[in-house]
């Protein structure tokens, strides 16, 4: 069972994108071609939630978000979908 506490803090995570790019059905390499374009547009500290169903994204995003010096806070992968958590540096 989950706690009051834990479970306002587990809303308040899910709601702290600043910006959701969805990506489902796209395949590589549009997803990180998106990413990459919203990335640019961004302020340092804002958050950009990335949903894709292309299982190449989990080694792609991470290797895209090297290379850009950005942040992934969080990546979550419910077998049909992915979800990063991205934060611009």
């Amino acid at each position: 069972m989950i706690s009051i506490k834990t479970e306002k803090k587990l809303r308040k995570r899910e709601k702290m994108a600043d910006l959701t790019l969805n990506a489902l059905g796209k395949k590589c390499p549009m997803p990180i071609l998106m990413t990459k374009k919203e990335l640019k547009k961004m302020s340092p500290g804002q958050t950009l939630e990335l949903i894709v169903d292309d299982k190449g994204a989990l080694k792609d995003v991470p290797a895209l978000i090297h290379k850009t010096g950005d942040i992934i806070l969080e990546t979550k992968d419910d077998g049909e979908q992915i979800t990063f958590m991205i934060q611009k540096a």
